[in-house]
């Protein structure tokens, strides 16, 4: 019997991925490979928890960020924990800002939280 290995930053670019499909469906079949369905979402503006409460906040991200992506430019893990550092990069390749994320996988290696962290702009 072989033993099947989770990758912890394939799981993360995937959810990274769901920020930028463009249609709900999309987001889920992304959602379904990385994500569990009652996964909680954190970060200084909002709190979501489960799939079609980030939707909607990934779609109102996308309404006032026409084409905003994320970059993952560092990414460590252990004992099902990681820490990404990311841009959050314009439609047009401009860097908007820089964040860490910490996300925590459950036991079948999707994620079960996000929390990120980032400037906003009362700080």
């Amino acid at each position: 019997m072989t033993e099947h290995r989770i990758d912890e930053r394939e799981t993360w670019e995937t959810y990274v991925a769901s920020w930028t499909a463009g249609t709900e469906t999309e987001k889920k079949a992304l959602f379904a490979e990385a994500l569990a369905p009652d996964c909680v979402y954190t970060d200084p503006i909002s709190r979501t928890q489960g799939w079609d409460e980030l939707i909607a906040y990934m779609i109102d991200f996308d309404r006032q960020v026409p084409g905003g992506h994320f970059v993952t430019r560092r990414f460590q893990v252990h004992h099902r924990a990681c820490l990404a550092r990311w841009d959050m990069v314009a439609g047009d390749g401009t860097v908007l800002s820089e964040g860490i994320s910490h996300g925590q996988f459950g036991d079948d290696g999707r994620l079960v939280a996000m929390t990120g962290f980032f400037d906003t702009p009362e700080q």
